[in-house]
Parts: structure tokens; C-alpha cells; sequence
């Protein structure tokens, strides 16, 4: 067998053409490293709906029915099996929220094949959930502790692993997630009074309170409008929302698909200024593809965004801020908008090279 892994395969919970920080993370980096590695990617498909082989980019997809159908936690015991038998030198865990991750690493050790994980850690609308997440990743700690290598995507999540795992501080290696986009579809004008906010409609994204904050930006700003570019089902609670604070005519809910990238790209590139008022995310995609085009950005001060906000890149508001506080960041990032340079922004090259050097740092199966 070859000094290092050539045989990679990706384990994540949902893949292309699902939509989230996960799905665009594999479908960037996966056939970047398909120059480097065999790179192979198995899923889940809740729906069974999807096609069980699929190929994307010139990587091959391999779904499994995932249980149950309507549930988060969801498991896949024939992604399990496959994994316990299939051909790899190494596995990427991509993601550890679900009952996938746990198994996939398990049928790995099983194997006695090396597998790396990522963590990409994000926020639920549910309470309880919450405040289980603590708990639940610290029943994977035994799972972890045995990875080949483990991976944040911000400086924040590593921090926060090494304390559940028991790790010394900077054993755990932090790639950023990068946000380079196709070209925008047309010639694009910057509208200076429209806010793009950007993610799964879910009461924890947000949403409602960059609705609230239109309210009253609007007493200074008469032609200020929101647009909300996701899917979901707190659709009906925001629309409900707008109508009840006289914004509706002001507020567009719609979606961008996945494989339309340069629509997302025209997207972002006419808004005035992206926000992302989530209660947690670890290094969201979103704003980083807001940053590549020269979007100013406003966020919430909490979790992997308060790093974003330390980094200058970003305008962060106090987690507990009013809709008047937030309306009044949003409008200064419209007048006079903070930007980073884009030469100190990773992209998705950058993220793929560190990867490659992590993949490389693996021994080889035995």
C-alpha cells in the first residue's frame, strides 16, 4: 500500500441537492481533491426520492435510505454496512449532529481504517436540543479520541472540542470554510437599501429579527427592503410576522437551488448588506460567500461570529441587541460599509490545500 491514503471517502448525513453549510462545504471541496485523491462521497436519503448513485462533478455519490424519515437524529444502517465492507485507505466524517457520523466512525474502527472528522457544528430551533448538544457530543468523545486526525472550522469549535475531548489546546486543526463563488449572470448594480438575509427558515437562523429590525429602519430609510433566501418551516411564522409589523410589502421570502450558484452569486452581489442574526454558527458559509463579493456583513455576537467580528471581517451586534440596536449596525454597514481586503479571505482552494496536507499526515491503512 502507498505511504499515504489514495482511496478518500467522504461520510456526511446529506449531500447535493440538499441545501446548508455541509452540502456546500463537500460540493466545493469534494472534486478539489479529486485531483489529488480517489474521492468517493456516501450519504443518507431520507426521502427516497434520490437516486442511489449519482455523480457531481466527476465525484461518485453513493445514497442510503436513512430512518426516520422526519426526525433529525436520523440513522442508516445500510451506510453503516457499506462502510464495514467497502474499499478505502481513509474516511472524512463530515458533520457528527446525526446518528450517521457515530455509526460511520464505528464501522471505520471496525475496519481498522484511519477517518478524519470534521465537526461543522451548527444551531437548532429546539430548546431541548440545545441543551443536549453538550451532552451528546461528549458521548462521542471515546469515537473522537481515536480519530486520525479531528478538524474545526473556526478557531471557536476547535477550542470547544479540545475541552470536551480532553485535548491539549491546539490539537485540533482549524480549516476555515472559504466562500468563492461563480461570476454573477448579468452586469450587477448594489442596491443601497436592500438587506439579504441567507439560511434555513428555522427560529434559530434569525430571520425574525432581521424582520423586526426592518420595522424600524424603515423610519430612516423609506425604501428599505429584506429579502430572505432559504427554505423551511418557519415560513408561515415570518410571513405572519411582516404583516403584523406593516413590513409585508417589504419582505420577499424565496430560494435559490443548490446548482444554481451563479443566481446565488447575483444574489448576494446586488444586496446592500448580508446578515446573518443566527444564535450559533460555527463558520458559516454564508457569510463567507458575502465577504468573497465585497458584501458588507452584519451578525449576532455569539458563537463562531464573535471570531468573524474579532477578525475585523465582520459588524457584530450584542446577542441581546434590540431591534432599534440591530437596525442601527445595519444601517452603518449600508452607509458606510466595513469590508475585509480579499486577500485575507480563505477560499475554497485555501481550505482544499489544508486538507490535502491533513490527508497526507495520515498513515496508511494497514
Amino acid at each position: 500500500m502507498s505511504e499515504h491514503p489514495q482511496r478518500v471517502l467522504m461520510a456526511t448525513t446529506r449531500c447535493f441537492p440538499d441545501l446548508g453549510g455541509i452540502e456546500s462545504h463537500v460540493a466545493e471541496v469534494a472534486p478539489r481533491l479529486a485531483a489529488a485523491f480517489d474521492v468517493g462521497v456516501v450519504t443518507t436519503d431520507r426521502t427516497g426520492t434520490l437516486a442511489p448513485y449519482d455523480e457531481v462533478a466527476g465525484v461518485p455519490i453513493r445514497r442510503f435510505r436513512a430512518y426516520p424519515r422526519f426526525r433529525d437524529y436520523y440513522a442508516s444502517p445500510g451506510l453503516f454496512l457499506h462502510l464495514l465492507r467497502a474499499r478505502y485507505d481513509l474516511l472524512h466524517v463530515q458533520g457528527i449532529h446525526t446518528l450517521v457520523p457515530p455509526l460511520a466512525m464505528l464501522a471505520a474502527f471496525l475496519r481498522r481504517r484511519p477517518y478524519i472528522v470534521t465537526f461543522h457544528t451548527g444551531g437548532s430551533s429546539s430548546r431541548l436540543r440545545t441543551r443536549l448538544r453538550g451532552l451528546q457530543f461528549r458521548l462521542l468523545r471515546p469515537l473522537l479520541r481515536r480519530a486520525a486526525g479531528l478538524v474545526a472550522v473556526s478557531e471557536f469549535e476547535a477550542r470547544r472540542f479540545e475541552q470536551i475531548c480532553a485535548l491539549p489546546t491546539g490539537s485540533i486543526r482549524v480549516i476555515r470554510n472559504g466562500g468563492t463563488l461563480p461570476p454573477p449572470q448579468r452586469p450587477v448594480r448594489v442596491d443601497p437599501d436592500l438587506i439579504l438575509s441567507i439560511g434555513r427558515l428555522e427560529r434559530y437562523k434569525g430571520h425574525d429579527r432581521a424582520i423586526e429590525a426592518l420595522s424600524r429602519l424603515c423610519r430612516t430609510r423609506p425604501n428599505a427592503r429584506l429579502r430572505i433566501l432559504g427554505a423551511g418551516p418557519d415560513e408561515h411564522r415570518l410571513r405572519s410576522l411582516a404583516r403584523g409589523l406593516g413590513v409585508a410589502d417589504r419582505v420577499s421570502i424565496d430560494f435559490v437551488l443548490p446548482q444554481e450558484r451563479a443566481a446565488m452569486s447575483t444574489a448576494i452581489a446586488e444586496a446592500g448588506v448580508s446578515v446573518l442574526l443566527s444564535q450559533y454558527e460555527a463558520h458559516p458559509v454564508a457569510v463567507m460567500e458575502s465577504l468573497a463579493l465585497g458584501r458588507p456583513v452584519v451578525v449576532l455576537d455569539t458563537s463562531g461570529m464573535t471570531e468573524l467580528a474579532e477578525l475585523d471581517w465582520v459588524v457584530a451586534v450584542p446577542a441581546d441587541a434590540t431591534p432599534a440596536q440591530i437596525a442601527e449596525r445595519i444601517a452603518g454597514q449600508l452607509d458606510a460599509p466595513i469590508v475585509p481586503e480579499p486577500g485575507r479571505l480563505p477560499d475554497w482552494d485555501s481550505s482544499v490545500a489544508e486538507l490535502i496536507k491533513t490527508y497526507r499526515e495520515v498513515p496508511a491503512a494497514s
